[in-house]
């Protein structure tokens, strides 16, 4: 079995290792692997590269100058996935990608305080734990309020700067059957236990930072119901601080957009959605207007009607077919633009709608339906050709009346 050098020190960053196997992989059981191009599987005598496991994906580096793209654990066996082949025997040095690991470290470390806060303090379990590329979630099966919530971000913070010890240990069988950590299923074999004294015991696979203080921040962004129960999501340390750069950032240019001081945002887009309602209630009035000077323009002779219009929202339509139809006009038809299609909307009092919504969206592709008095639906097609079919539809009537 691969000598798993981070478990002996998990700060490690290059080593020197022995290819003891390399094969084309067609299909590696690697999450960040895209499907494109040969992998090799690449196994070592000994690495720091952590596979895939814990709830976090793999560590990326470099074995010499060909990149480690993924790692992942399968039949007891460190798979290290790479896009250029090695000779068997043949002595390699590991660069790990430190940032990122030294992030992950962050993040998982950070699980254990909250993790651990939330089983002594409201006795839920923690049931799934995902360390992403942007952030990590934390699946607890019970209820956390947003009160709750900063609660416990405190505490945890709390725990940070304490720079407590975080301990790894192997405990015998014997010793695992006197001590009461967490764990998320039954283990069997040998079970590598992170403790931070007072706050956390708990079976992890996972490379721990040696300090709490090292954490940094502990910030719980957002709770969620989830599964029967809560769904947490936590930013650490610097993804903590990248995030708070760029929330400060957005009040910043807000701020500016608003000309108000940044503490007074929310009083400032408050204020603005207040002038943007009052806006909406005058452009509705403004509407009315333009539709009731429509209507009084309509000449008498016209006793068939078809508006076409590019802004109109809500009930604006159907107000211009009710009142055209109020002057005593025998059918009003309204077509609003919508990007490359019209919604229409057609009234009688006295004329079957039916037939002509038929005819309508049969002709020019469209969908709709109604009563006897009102049709609406959208059709395709432009103005003229519409205008024209409305004609020919009018014709077609009064020769039927005629008959």
């Amino acid at each position: 079995m691969t000598e798993k050098l981070y478990y002996q020190d998990s700060y490690i960053r290059t080593f020197t290792a022995v290819v003891k196997a390399c094969k084309m992989v067609e299909n590696p059981d690697a999450k960040r692997v895209s499907e494109e191009g040969t992998r090799y599987g690449v196994i070592l005598d000994r690495t720091g590269f952590f596979p895939e496991g814990g709830g976090q994906y793999g560590d990326q580096g470099f074995l010499d100058d060909v990149q480690v793209l993924d790692v992942y654990e399968k039949d007891n066996e460190i798979i290290h996935i790479c896009s250029k082949d090695f000779q068997i025997g043949q002595v390699v040095t590991g660069n790990l990608n430190w940032d990122e690991r030294y992030m992950k470290m962050q993040q998982h470390s950070a699980e254990h305080i909250v993790s651990g806060l939330v089983k002594n303090i409201y006795g839920y379990d923690n049931v799934g734990f995902h360390l992403g590329s942007l952030n990590s979630t934390l699946d607890f099966n019970g209820e956390i309020t947003i009160e709750q919530l900063r609660d416990l971000e405190f505490k945890a913070n709390q725990v940070v700067v304490k720079n407590l010890d975080i301990i790894e240990s192997w405990p015998t069988a014997e010793e695992l059957e006197c001590i009461d950590f967490r764990s998320k299923k039954e283990l069997k074999d040998a079970v590598r236990v992170i403790t931070i004294p007072n706050y956390d015991m708990c079976a992890c696979c996972a490379p721990q930072l040696k300090k709490t203080g090292e954490i940094g921040i502990i910030k719980l962004t957002d709770v969620m119901r989830y599964k029967g129960g809560v769904r947490v999501t936590m930013l650490c340390g610097f993804r903590a601080l990248t995030d708070y750069n760029e929330k400060e950032q957005s009040v910043k240019s807000l701020s500016t957009m608003l000309s108000v001081k940044e503490g007074d945002v929310v009083l400032g887009v408050e204020s603005l959605r207040e002038e943007v309602l009052a806006l909406k209630q005058e452009k509705v009035g403004l509407e009315k207007r333009l539709i009731d000077f429509k209507v009084s323009e309509l000449l008498d002779k016209e006793d068939w009607v078809c508006h076409f219009e590019n802004d109109l929202k809500g009930d604006a339509s159907r107000h211009l077919v009710n009142l055209t139809l109020e002057r005593g006009k025998e059918l009003c038809a309204v077509f609003v633009k919508d990007t490359s299609t019209y919604r229409y909307i057609i009234g009688s009092n006295n004329i079957d709608l039916r037939p002509i919504g038929k005819a309508l969206n049969d002709k020019f592709q469209g969908k709709g339906g109604g009563s006897s008095k009102m049709i609406q639906g959208m059709v395709m097609g432009n103005e003229e050709a519409i205008r024209s079919w409305f004609d020919e539809m009018k014709i077609g009537e009064k020769v039927r009346e005629n008959k």
